[in-house]
């Protein structure tokens, strides 16, 4: 897959691709516009779909210049770990045992807090949670803030300037939310075998900054919110009264997702243990609500998208981040990431050799401050869109309001990372 016209080919979709997304907003209003094609328009409104579709007109025009064998290979080739398991973790993380779980401990220690009640779990679910992404990965906790946060942020009497941005702080704050351990951010992931980054050197490098910028970023925005908030409502409460959850049914969830995130990088295993939870849920159903297996399979399609098109990316990107003193590097990865997913930017500076230490500190640093820039620059994005999305206007999310939301919190994240 060296040829340069497929080389172009990629770079011409995967720009295409990034123009999609800004214009989602804009096929989902033609939708309403020509209601006769608004099934098409709905479809290619949908920010989730846009980058599978343009992977599979990708290897489309892979078939027909180079053949379909090399264009099946290529597809083959790819590591599709990330999209299965940020699939199988948005539906466990969003179960009614292990959401009512997280809500309830967040409610108590609201109630802890010298605060009225919506406005300290209104905080604790921008920065507790996030902050907890670096125990149970970002996806999941992603997945729990979404989920907590909607009905008492995300919704249509919150002016849409207010709602952006707290989802810019919700974005930035999980994408560095979880570099207090060496495991649960993607971008961090992808280096820390390679330059050998254990959990401590993250906290003692990165995580004490970003839990700093963290409470900044959520006690501005929980400022801005204050007129806004109305309590959250119970998880369950459109189940019966006598229906109470029995411990053993939360033990099983709990242990459930904790085995998914020990074994993220199995799939073999994670998708087994995704297969008992289904079988689980399914023999007590009593105790469960509607999984979101449609969101986490959009969010899928659209990583999987992602993992397709950005691998015909190397060759223009790689001599970018290479060709960059250490400032530069993070100027130039704060930038990127907003165009590329922060982890495929991270992986290709680890096949840099020689790299110094200030510059393996930059790149990361700049590619987890720029996370929240746009949909594509984090894994976990995606699924905030797709959980979020119909508390916005359209039930569309904007790539030009995110953007503008996230810019203050990415600012606060950079000089955290800079200055401290």
């Amino acid at each position: 897959m060296s040829d340069t016209p497929i080389q172009w080919i990629a770079a011409a979709l995967f720009a295409v691709a990034l123009l999609h997304t800004f214009a989602a907003k804009q096929f989902e209003r033609l939708s309403h516009r020509y209601p006769r094609h608004a099934g098409l328009f709905h479809l290619l409104g949908e920010v989730e779909v846009v980058f599978g579709f343009w992977a599979i007109v990708l290897v489309l025009a892979m078939a027909l210049v180079v053949g379909g064998a090399p264009a099946l290979d290529y597809a083959e080739s790819r590591n599709y770990t990330e999209p299965l398991f940020v699939f199988v973790v948005m539906v466990i993380a969003a179960s009614r045992p292990v959401l009512r779980t997280v809500i309830s401990l967040v409610d108590s220690v609201a109630r802890l807090v010298p605060l009225s009640t919506p406005l300290a779990t209104a905080w604790l679910g921008l920065a507790a949670v996030p902050l907890l992404g670096s125990l149970i990965t970002e996806p999941a906790a992603m997945t729990i803030a979404a989920l907590m946060l909607a009905p008492q942020i995300f919704r249509r009497l919150v002016p849409e300037g207010v709602k952006y941005l707290a989802l810019g702080v919700l974005f930035v704050n999980v994408s560095i939310g979880g570099t207090l351990t060496s495991y649960a951010a993607p971008p961090v992931l992808m280096v820390a075998t390679t330059w050998q980054w254990d959990s401590a050197f993250m906290f003692a490098n990165f995580g004490w900054k970003a839990a700093l910028a963290v409470l900044v970023n959520a006690t501005i925005a929980t400022f801005v919110l204050r007129r806004h908030l109305r309590p959250a409502p119970p998880p369950d409460k459109d189940m019966p009264a006598e229906a109470r959850m029995p411990l053993s049914v939360v033990a099983v969830h709990l242990g459930l997702l904790a085995g998914v995130v020990l074994f993220a990088h199995h799939p073999v295993v994670f998708l087994g243990l995704f297969l008992m939870f289904m079988g689980f849920t399914q023999a007590y159903e009593r105790h469960q609500s509607p999984l979101i297996i449609k969101e986490a399979l959009l969010v899928g399609f659209f990583l999987a998208g992602l993992v397709v098109l950005g691998g015909m990316q190397q060759w223009w990107l790689q001599p970018i981040v290479s060709g960059l003193a250490p400032l530069a590097l993070f100027a130039g990865a704060l930038g990127l990431t907003a165009i590329t997913d922060n982890a495929a930017l991270t992986y290709l500076g680890s096949l840099i050799e020689g790299i110094s230490d200030t510059s393996k500190y930059m790149l990361v640093a700049g590619a987890v401050a720029g996370g929240g820039l746009t949909v594509i620059a984090n894994a976990p994005n995606p699924a905030g869109v797709a959980l979020l999305k119909r508390g916005f206007a359209d039930e569309t999310i904007g790539a030009g309001g995110l953007l503008l939301g996230a810019l203050g919190p990415t600012a606060v994240a950079a000089l955290a990372f800079l200055l401290l």
